[in-house]
């Protein structure tokens, strides 16, 4: 839906639009795995708590903790498998999914010609039909101006003539019948040449009418390298980064303590001698100001490179975490809220991963920015919302908190919840 219009009458096959999805579903499943773990939890132990399996277990000396066991460790291995699909399998999609959007993005769509409108749409040709039978696309009274050679200007004028695709789609072929071609040269203005022909056909190049993959090798960006690659790049960024800082430090201490070239003889010179020496001294001031400036351009410039790159490290392994967090944080609810219908969890599950993706969006932003390392950026929601459910999980095994979030089933259909789940919604 995000590129439907871009899609569009570009006559694009089935399957170029199931890889374009195939590949933007990569880091939809990278955000849908914890949500999904969230969910899981939520349901489990709040189906739990509601048939009070949780109090027989407890009474039977199983504790909280031992119970959060299990989907702790389930969590750690979805948290593996999802850090080697970041690593592994999501930079390719995402550098997959650009390069077939760029490509699709260059096709134009089918030749569309207007009637008494010169069309520019092929390149190094502009064609002029003043009548346009679509039906069988005949053209009448045509005039082409031919502009593929720059040394000359060809126009050529026909009475009638069709347009249409090449079996293999690479070549607009118009055939025109009655008419004359006029050659002009632009080296020789005295030379001219006019051609009178009853059948005439033109070949012109048609590559941007046809859907052409790119070939692999195309430059990455920050989201479509591993982690090992964008290390290695941080890592030749953090050295170009030392040596404009130390081409910084020098032309400060140049500019504030003063330069050897700065050594004037003062010996009673003409006035002008001294407004020559003053005015040069000024220059070579304007002059290292300017290199100063321009050095520090290119040190933030550089840090705001290094920190996009920490920022989706960091990501890579923050995602992956928060399966663990939403253990943390699901279960305790499940017990408290006491419901294991998909309503409830689902509402709840909407709440808390919305809270963790506003997080992680301000954290990116923050962290591209300098205005928050890349750690915290990245790792803020885990660290907030892992306390909260290290909180929650206490109290829970005190049994000193018990929540009721049954206003919450008023943001999901009805359709999405359980029969027991309407029954008590329409009694409330």
């Amino acid at each position: 839906m995000k590129f439907a219009d871009r899609l569009v009458g570009k006559g694009l096959s089935i399957w170029v639009i199931i890889q374009l999805i195939m590949y933007n579903l990569a880091w939809m499943v990278v955000l849908v795995i914890p949500m999904a773990t969230l969910v899981a939890t939520l349901m489990a132990f709040g189906n739990m708590s509601q048939n009070n399996e949780i109090t027989i277990l407890k009474s039977s000396g199983v504790s909280i903790y031992k119970m959060m066991a299990a989907p702790l460790i389930a969590s750690v291995v979805v948290g593996y498998f999802l850090l080697l699909f970041n690593n592994d399998v999501l930079p390719d999609a995402n550098h997959r999914a650009k390069v077939l959007m760029q490509d699709i993005s260059r096709q134009k769509p089918t030749l569309s010609l207007v009637p008494g409108v010169f069309s520019q749409e092929v390149s190094n040709y502009a064609i002029l039909a003043r009548g346009i039978n679509k039906n069988n696309n005949e053209l009448t009274d045509v005039t082409l101006y031919d502009y593929t050679d720059p040394t000359k200007v060809d126009v050529v004028t026909a009475e009638k003539g069709k347009i249409f695709f090449s079996p293999d789609q690479t070549k607009l072929i118009m055939d025109l019948w009655n008419g004359e071609i006029h050659e002009s040269d632009n080296s020789q203005t005295n030379l001219y040449r006019k051609l009178i022909f009853k059948k005439h056909r033109i070949a012109m190049n048609a590559d941007q009418f046809t859907f052409q993959q790119s070939a692999p090798g195309q430059p990455r960006g920050d989201r479509e390298l591993s982690t090992n690659a964008m290390l290695a790049i941080i890592d030749s960024l953090d050295q170009i980064q030392k040596n404009y800082t130390k081409e910084l430090s020098a032309e400060t201490k140049k500019y504030f303590f003063g330069d050897s070239s700065f050594n004037f003889n003062y010996n009673t010179p003409p006035q002008k001698t001294k407004d020559a020496v003053y005015l040069s001294a000024i220059e070579k001031l304007k002059t290292t100001r300017n290199i100063i400036n321009s050095n520090v351009q290119r040190v933030e410039f550089m840090q705001d490179q290094i920190n996009s790159y920490w920022v989706e490290v960091y990501k890579k392994y923050a995602l992956p975490f928060a399966c663990i967090i939403f253990v943390l944080i699901g279960a305790p609810l499940g017990v408290m809220v006491r419901k294991g219908g998909f309503g409830v969890a689902a509402s709840i599950s909407l709440f808390f991963f919305l809270l963790y993706w506003a997080c992680l969006i301000g954290g990116e932003k923050l962290g591209n920015r300098d205005m928050l390392s890349p750690f915290l950026g990245m790792w803020a929601a885990n660290i907030i919302i892992g306390i909260a459910g290290i909180v929650l999980t206490i109290k829970t095994v005190r049994e000193t908190v018990t929540l009721n979030f049954s206003f919450l089933k008023k943001l999901v259909p009805k359709q999405w919840r359980s029969e027991e789940e309407v029954i008590d919604y329409e009694n409330s």
